[in-house]
């Protein structure tokens, strides 16, 4: 048996980037294999399976609703306190091996040493990144102040995957920098992909359409690409830009403040907020290309899936970005300002056969599927030691 720690995933509608990677891996592992999603009831004040309603909002693949943070309903309260006080806790299963692909939280971190007692086998965490380090001024203070202690907590598990090669040695960095002792193996193992079963040409339009995929947060950077399409509006330059991604007023409060400006003054700019799968993949089916203006990111999900839909992509040339755009479709820039990324918008707008090349070089290239992401962590789990 596998267990599967969900404690934030299975208590949200959220679809992050996180979220989209445990609901993911959570389908393809139930497929493939014998597994059980567990959670850490802080009602119960103890570790269990996931009951129907749980399980039901772990399979939400619509838009989210709200804030990312993790909601426990009434019912789910009472019932947790009222076996609690009862002493009838609910245990989970004996496993054979464990994953917990989440940014747990202090008090998830708290209660690990309890679920660990609960695997024979090795203890597997999923590692994203270490932005809230590198960029504390555009990360949520709570995710600032919690990082230290969390990348102390990875240290307690056999083996991390880190999403990239760039996320793996930021982890070690940050180890060897603390003088961590005994640090458990870090393998760079990238994420995979849902299918898209067919390249859909983006329909004819008066004008093109440009996409971006994103949380709007202070890190993803937006300011500069509204900076740089209204330059080009102001130069007469003719696009659409659609944006779509959950608001966070904590860090993105200019962005989204540009946002409604540029609306209120009759710019082509759409801004959907968060949407569900199926208008995600029409999204970048109507888009001419995508831009991901993000300063640092631990994968860069919405640059993998552009190129999966076979539209260019313009991002980072650094991180791992960088590692995204390695096999073609993706022009990167050294430095994500608002004039450097509208020299490269217009650029894709004047030469039409770059950007049919740039095309043409995504639809060419292999990607990962979530299948291949879940057979690579079970090899591993097959060959990790279990530390002391």
């Amino acid at each position: 048996m596998l267990l599967l720690d969900l404690s934030h995933t299975s208590h949200t509608r959220a679809q992050t980037g996180i979220q989209r990677v445990c609901r993911a891996l959570a389908a393809e592992l139930a497929r493939s294999g014998e597994t059980q999603a567990v959670c850490f009831d802080p009602h119960q004040h103890g570790w269990r399976a996931l009951n129907a309603a749980e399980r039901n909002t772990l399979a939400e693949r619509g838009a989210a609703a709200g804030s990312r943070g993790a909601k426990w309903s009434l019912t789910q309260k009472l019932l947790g306190r009222a076996k609690r006080l009862a002493g009838r806790r609910t245990r989970i299963p004996a496993g054979d091996a464990l994953i917990c692909p989440e940014l747990f939280s202090t008090k998830v971190g708290a209660h690990l040493p309890e679920l660990f007692a609960e695997v024979r086998g090795p203890r597997l965490a999923i590692f994203h990144d270490a932005i809230g380090l590198k960029f504390p001024e555009l990360t949520p203070p709570a995710t600032v102040a919690r990082l230290p202690a969390y990348l102390r907590e990875l240290a307690r598990f056999d083996g991390v995957a880190a999403v990239s090669e760039d996320s793996a040695s930021a982890l070690r960095e940050w180890w060897a920098w603390t003088e961590l002792k005994d640090a458990p193996p870090v393998r760079a193992i990238p994420l995979g992909l849902e299918p898209v079963q067919s390249y859909v040409s983006a329909p004819a339009a008066k004008q093109p359409r440009v996409l971006c995929v994103s949380t709007i947060e202070g890190r993803k950077n937006h300011a500069a690409l509204l900076d740089a399409a209204e330059s080009l509006w102001n130069a007469g330059v003719g696009f659409e830009l659609e944006l779509i991604g959950m608001p966070r007023a904590d860090t993105g409060a200019a962005a989204l403040g540009k946002i409604r400006a540029l609306q209120a003054a009759g710019r082509p700019l759409i801004f959907h907020g968060a949407v569900t799968e199926e208008n995600l993949h029409a999204a970048y089916a109507g888009c001419a290309f995508t831009v991901y203006p993000s300063l640092y990111e631990g994968f860069g999900l919405p640059v993998f899936e552009s190129l999966q839909h076979g539209r260019p992509c313009i991002c980072s040339s650094g991180g791992a970005l960088g590692e995204a755009a390695r096999g073609g479709g993706v022009l990167v820039l050294p430095a994500l300002t608002g004039p450097a990324l509208a020299r490269a918008m217009r650029r894709l707008f004047e030469q039409p056969r770059e950007l049919a090349a740039l095309a043409a070089a995504a639809r060419g290239r292999k990607f990962r599927s979530w299948s291949d992401y879940a057979a690579e962590l079970r090899i591993w789990l097959r060959e990790l030691p279990r530390r002391s």
